[in-house]
């Protein structure tokens, strides 16, 4: 079995080490870790509520950048979990070190792209970077070729954050341009495999990588959004709960939230967590699926719970392009998102999500139709998606 250099001996554990062992337990998240996500939590109800009280073209892509700052941060912060051990109290402080700067983050996500863009820059460009130091320094008398791709992934991340720093100084146009390079850099790193020239590419398939304990955490932030959804319209049905059809929207928001959850859950999740573990490329392997793969699940939530929070406060109003990309936008992201995380993990096209994914980009473009009607009928095709992939997975176990 090989350790995290390629040495074909099992390397023993250093009780002060702050690198987690081969043959320590990896699979389960820790309680720093789930306290860590909760922060996560306020930072989606914060980029909803922003969403839902402006929606406009520059908006949407506003919250593009967003969304992706926020999943980039997070799922970093994942990987780094994976290789450390989150007992020792110096791994303990980074997360609560991290923690404090998501916080700061989301009470500056609602104006970084007005007068908190430089803070928000800031911030998320010192807990990038700053966790990526602490991880050299873990690795620094541990492992030499684990030190070296953490130079690399640093070196890209010091780059990226120029580029951050840059658009928190310009006007709201530039600041578009020069945090969607930043995040053009950061995306692109680990499929470059963070090459710097004069230095050899990093084979981040040494890292000692625990592929069920990624799959866990992606599952646990998928809970998370769906949590963030249910409290953003349990909020929103609060102040506008005056009637039966309210109640009904309210009733088929959460119907569509269970069955979001669902659809992942009953099947995609625990195909990820196998293929994660049992490939031979775990680092490739965990790219595609969770960094890459999960992005368009996340953000279908997110959006799914701005398309919400359209139908309760205006159920009666008929849909402009607006509202329908928001209610009918959300679960397409989501499916497809799904087609494509279990499309890699099972090498399977789950025929259903097609359809569903189809049958939704029909009602995109019908004008007029009430937003509550748009809502019954998104919820409907959720379910109908959900039904079907259980029946067919049903009937595969009985036919084979």
């Amino acid at each position: 079995m090989k350790g995290r250099g390629g040495d074909d001996r099992v390397r023993k554990a250093h009780p002060e080490s702050w690198v987690r062992q081969e043959g320590q337990d990896a699979e389960k998240a820790s309680f720093p870790e789930l306290f860590f996500d909760l922060v996560f939590v306020f930072a989606l109800i914060q980029l909803s509520h922003a969403l839902a009280e402006d929606f406009g073209p520059t908006a949407a892509l506003e919250a593009v950048i967003l969304i992706l700052s926020l999943w980039w941060l997070w799922i970093h912060t994942t990987w780094i979990t994976n290789l450390l051990n989150t007992e020792k109290e110096p791994v303990r402080l980074l997360l609560f070190f991290l923690m404090f700067g998501g916080v700061l983050l989301a009470i500056a996500l609602p104006e970084a792209f007005a007068e908190q863009g430089l803070i928000f820059a800031l911030i998320y460009s010192v807990m990038q970077v700053g966790r990526s130091l602490f991880t050299l320094f873990a690795f620094k008398a541990e492992d030499r070729q684990s030190f070296l791709i953490f130079v690399r992934v640093t070196i890209w991340l010091v780059i990226s954050s120029l580029f951050w720093l840059a658009g928190g100084l310009v006007d709201l146009t530039d600041r578009i341009l020069l945090w969607s390079i930043a995040l053009a850099i950061e995306y692109a790193g680990p499929a470059c495999r963070y090459v710097v020239p004069g230095m050899a590419k990093s084979d981040e398939d040494r890292l000692h990588l625990s592929g069920e304990h990624l799959a866990e955490r992606c599952a646990l932030f998928v809970i998370i959004c769906l949590g963030e959804t249910i409290l953003t319209t349990g909020r929103t049905a609060t102040e506008y709960m005056n009637s039966g059809l309210t109640f009904l929207v309210f009733c088929s928001a959460f119907v569509s939230t269970v069955a979001m959850w669902w659809i992942y859950f009953h099947h995609g999740q625990e195909e990820a967590s196998k293929k994660a573990e049992s490939a031979d490329e775990k680092a490739k392997i965990a790219h595609n699926l969770f960094n890459y793969g999960h992005l368009p699940i996340v953000a279908g939530i997110i959006l799914t719970a701005v398309g919400e929070d359209f139908s309760l406060s205006h159920a009666h109003d008929g849909a402009t392009f607006r509202e329908a990309i928001a209610i009918l936008g959300g679960p397409i992201l989501f499916l497809a998102g799904n087609i494509g995380v279990k499309t890699a993990a099972a090498y399977q096209r789950p025929v259903s999500h097609f359809v569903g994914v189809a049958a939704l980009c029909l009602l995109l473009p019908v004008p007029g139709i009430p937003l509550f009607a748009l809502q019954v009928a998104s919820t409907a095709i959720l379910l109908l998606v959900a039904l079907w992939e259980y029946l067919a997975l049903q009937r595969a176990v009985t036919n084979a």
